[in-house]
């Protein structure tokens, strides 16, 4: 039986039609652009400056709630250069996502994608000297359209920052009444009077009309579970110390008061 041309060229042609149908399709997009924007973010967090600048559209725009617009991918790469991965500056910046936050809306024209939006929330943690502490809260909308077949991201927008919820992930350890009760007193600094007191089997320190709740991570370190503060007791000679720390950071060095 001779071979029929009209039927395979048909065939062909469909199957040519089938592929760029399941290459268009949302949840494929989707894969794509959050591919893409996890390669950005990638960057971001290592000052990767020219591997930044090769996702953005020629035309980008940039508009920050608190840093105002910047427009163009040159002008994009210098404020990023002078600013968060200056050379000279002694902290860098790192982005996460908040899981289960960022969401893909492709965007079609007669049901042709011509561009995605991606849209979510993330935190922003400060690193210095080796360490890392989540500091702010933000919500992204990000334009990615296609431009001469290629994704790019035009339109930026980096909005509703505030601090970021604190979360400890400290542990706590079991002590003993006597363990307790030897960090009790009434304690005195530059800054600061307060009382610690033992109280359903943890410490409590009072600073004023002020209460909180004080958690054992060791026999001498205590923790908040509403900030970053610890709060470390040590014997010197013939009386105790306790230094409070908040980022790790010291705050006060306080005396128990005899």
């Amino acid at each position: 039986m001779k071979n029929n041309p009209f039927s395979i060229k048909y065939i062909l042609l469909l199957l040519v039609v089938s592929a760029n149908a399941r290459a268009q399709t949302d949840a494929d997009i989707s894969q794509l652009i959050l591919g893409k924007d996890s390669l950005f973010w990638q960057a971001y967090n290592t000052c990767n400056l020219p591997q930044m600048a090769s996702f953005y559209g020629k035309n980008v725009e940039f508009y920050h709630d608190k840093g105002g617009i910047t427009l163009g991918a040159d002008k994009l790469n210098e404020s990023f250069a002078a600013g968060p991965c200056s050379p000279a500056g002694d902290y860098r910046l790192r982005r996460e996502a908040l899981p289960g936050t960022v969401k893909v809306y492709p965007m079609r024209n007669a049901g042709t994608a011509y561009g995605a939006v991606i849209s979510g929330e993330h935190y922003f943690f400060i690193v210095k000297n080796g360490q890392s502490r989540r500091d702010g809260h933000a919500r992204l909308t990000h334009l990615w359209l296609l431009e001469n077949g290629e994704w790019k991201m035009t339109r930026i927008l980096s909005f509703d920052h505030g601090p970021a919820p604190y979360a400890s992930e400290k542990k706590t350890v079991t002590l003993t009444a006597q363990q307790l009760q030897a960090w009790a007193g009434k304690y005195k600094g530059p800054q600061s009077d307060l009382e610690v007191v033992v109280k359903e089997g943890r410490l409590e320190m009072i600073a004023g009309n002020n209460t909180a709740a004080l958690y054992p991570e060791s026999p001498d370190t205590f923790f908040m579970r509403e900030r970053d503060l610890t709060f470390t007791f040590s014997r010197k000679e013939q009386t105790t110390e306790l230094t409070v720390r908040e980022n790790g950071q010291e705050v006060e060095v306080l005396v128990r008061q005899p």
